[in-house]
C-alpha cells in the first residue's frame, strides 16, 4: 500500500514541475524558432486568435484615445473610426505572423524588418553573433495559470509577453505593446 501512495505522489510531484517548466520550454521553443526562423514550429507555441484579439484592443484603444471619441452631432466622425479600426485589425491580421513575433522578441519593430533591407539567408540564421529573441528577459508567474516575459524594444520601452496555460499545455497569448505615449523608457537601448 506505501508503495502505491509513493509511485502516486512522485506521479503528482513530476506533473507539476512538468508544469511549472512549461512556459520556459515554450519560450525556449519560440526563441529556437525565431532564430531558425521557422514559421512552423513558432505556430505550434503561440494562441494565434487570442493574441490577434488582444492587440487588435489594444491598438483599437490607442486609436480612440488619440482620436478622441466621435462626436454624436458628426456621423461622418463616427464613421471615419470604424474605418480606421477596421483597418487597423487588418494590419494586426497581416502582421501577427511568425515573423513578425520573432521581430518584436528581438526588440525590434516589426516594420523596421520590413524596411528595404532583405531578410536574412538561411544560411545566416545561426550567426552566434545575430541578437537573440527574448535576449535578457525577465521572467515570472502572475498566477498559476499566467507566465509574462518582459524584454525591453529599441526605444527601451517593456514589450511583456504573456502566456497562458490550458491543462499542461502552455501558449504565447498575448503581447502588452508599450503604446501609451505617457510611457518613459525604463532602460538605454542597446546598441
Amino acid at each position: 500500500m506505501k508503495k502505491w501512495l509513493w509511485l502516486v505522489a512522485a506521479v503528482l510531484v513530476a506533473l507539476l514541475a512538468w508544469t511549472a517548466i512549461g512556459p520556459y520550454r515554450t519560450f525556449s521553443a519560440i526563441r529556437d524558432a525565431a532564430q531558425a526562423r521557422d514559421a512552423q514550429a513558432m505556430a505550434e507555441q503561440i494562441d494565434f486568435p487570442a493574441l490577434r484579439n488582444s492587440l487588435k484592443a489594444q491598438l483599437g484603444d490607442r486609436l480612440l484615445r488619440e482620436v478622441g471619441a466621435p462626436s454624436p452631432d458628426n456621423p461622418f466622425a463616427a464613421f471615419g473610426l470604424g474605418i480606421a479600426n477596421g483597418l487597423v485589425g487588418g494590419l494586426v491580421d497581416a502582421m501577427v505572423t511568425p515573423a513578425g513575433l520573432g521581430a518584436m522578441m528581438e526588440g525590434r519593430r516589426t516594420w523596421d524588418r520590413a524596411s528595404g533591407t532583405p531578410p536574412p539567408s538561411r544560411d545566416d540564421t545561426h550567426d552566434p553573433s545575430a541578437e537573440c529573441p527574448l535576449h535578457d528577459a525577465q521572467y515570472r508567474y502572475e498566477s498559476l495559470s499566467r507566465f509574462t516575459a518582459t524584454v525591453h524594444d529599441d526605444r527601451g520601452r517593456p514589450v511583456v509577453f504573456v502566456m497562458t496555460r490550458r491543462g499542461l499545455d502552455w501558449k504565447l497569448s498575448d503581447i502588452r505593446l508599450p503604446l501609451r505615449a505617457d510611457e518613459t523608457p525604463t532602460t538605454s537601448p542597446t546598441p
